[in-house]
């Protein structure tokens, strides 16, 4: 069992250095090093409950290691602290196997060093966990205190705290049955959604089968409001323009009763494959797939042809920082600029596929305005043929899932 455990914790170690490098996504590193490493599911888990509640609590536990030792510590000691305050006060692990196994982690002449700084942590816990929640909300939640001035700003001080608050813990998993492909009853691992008819929380392991046969397909509960906005039709001409995974298209096909003649494109021909294998699962025989650069003009053979088309434009992703916990560490404003620029490009492309009298959704998984309302509200100005027929903000918060927006536009 130790070494199982020195692995786990080595490995999330390897996945932060690499992730401070700055080449890869958390999920991305996390999924590569424990393959590499051979590690079992359970010692996965570990893993990625230690590399990810060190990303989501970086700021407080530097703050936390800061008021412990004065001075400078290189990348990997810090990191190799942070491992170990987030197993004891993150994890609430044993504190015997936390403190040594961490130790065990540093260079043999620095062990003592580690050592004392958790033993010191420990002796003063009470005053650490009492002092977090008086802390400056950056600090608190870990989360950049420009994008915190920016909620605020947007959203109010209370709405932001609550949005902090949720992006900090643990993300939920959850599946969308398939009405094309009925399940043989619902497996023990799954809890319906009230809220969400159709949809279920995992409570266990991903059943794999029931996903392999396309009576399941992973996605979250947000991702249904751009479906019904949408609300495709059997026998349209529909366009999913951003589709892969496929996701999406894969909800357009349940609700058409896999009778609509959905297009799907992506920017990446690499992703064809697996966006059309995904979908081919679906139950739909009249899906076909193609790459398209929404960035350029709408190719001329696409002009005014689709009765429908869903636009899930690329975004900031501030509204799934609870389930991409890196995203808050990416982010800058100039990106969010940078991205609005690119989204009203791909709008005013796209927007030219859609026949006169139909429709298109544009929707985010972004929480800015600068990318959502805003950006449809400009191109309303400049397009007076198209109108706004309804719009949703869903805070991650308020609805218990991704955050997300999706504006349902009407062509005259």
């Amino acid at each position: 069992m130790t070494n199982n455990l020195s692995s786990s914790r080595q490995t999330a170690l390897t996945c932060l250095m690499r992730w401070h490098e700055g080449r890869s996504f958390a999920e991305t590193l996390v999924d590569r090093e424990c393959s590499q490493a051979a590690l079992s599911q359970a010692d996965r888990h570990l893993v990625q409950a230690l590399v990810f509640g060190v990303l989501r609590n970086q700021t407080w536990l530097d703050h936390v290691i800061d008021s412990l030792r004065k001075g400078r510590l290189d990348m990997q000691m810090r990191l190799i602290i942070q491992l170990g305050l987030c197993q004891l006060f993150l994890l609430g692990m044993a504190d015997h196997a936390a403190v040594y196994e961490t130790v065990n982690l540093a260079p043999t002449r620095l062990r003592g060093l580690v050592n004392a700084i958790l033993r010191n942590a420990l002796r003063r816990e009470k005053s650490i966990l009492d002092e977090r929640e008086r802390l400056p909300l950056p600090i608190l939640y870990s989360t950049p205190a420009w994008l915190v001035k920016r909620w605020t700003r947007q959203l109010g001080p209370q709405t932001t705290r609550a949005l902090l608050h949720w992006n900090n813990t643990t993300p939920r998993l959850y599946v969308r049955g398939n009405p094309l492909i009925p399940m043989n009853g619902i497996p023990a691992c799954l809890a319906p959604l009230d809220r969400a008819p159709g949809w279920f929380s995992l409570e266990g392991p991903l059943p794999l089968e029931e996903i392999k046969s396309g009576a399941l397909y992973v996605a979250d509960p947000s991702t249904r409001y751009a479906i019904d906005l949408l609300a495709p039709r059997a026998g349209e001409e529909i366009l999913d323009a951003c589709a892969a995974p496929g996701g999406k298209s894969a909800a357009i096909i349940a609700a058409t009763g896999g009778k609509a003649h959905l297009t799907a494109t992506d920017l990446h021909e690499h992703r064809l494959p697996t966006l059309k294998e995904n979908l081919d699962r679906q139950g739909s025989t009249s899906v076909k797939t193609a790459q398209a650069d929404w960035s350029l003009p709408c190719p001329p053979e696409w002009e005014r042809h689709f009765d429908a088309v869903l636009l899930d434009v690329p975004c900031s992703n501030t509204g799934v920082i609870q389930r991409r916990v890196d995203v808050r560490w990416r982010l800058t404003p100039e990106e969010i600029r940078r991205l609005a620029t690119l989204q009203k490009t791909i709008l005013e492309n796209a927007s030219r596929a859609v026949k006169p009298g139909g429709r298109l959704v544009y929707s985010t998984c972004s929480i800015e305005a600068e990318e959502d309302g805003l950006l449809v509200r400009e191109f309303l100005q400049n397009h007076p043929e198209w109108t706004l027929k309804e719009e949703k903000l869903i805070l991650p918060h308020e609805e218990k899932s991704d955050g997300a927006y999706a504006a349902l536009l009407i062509c005259a």
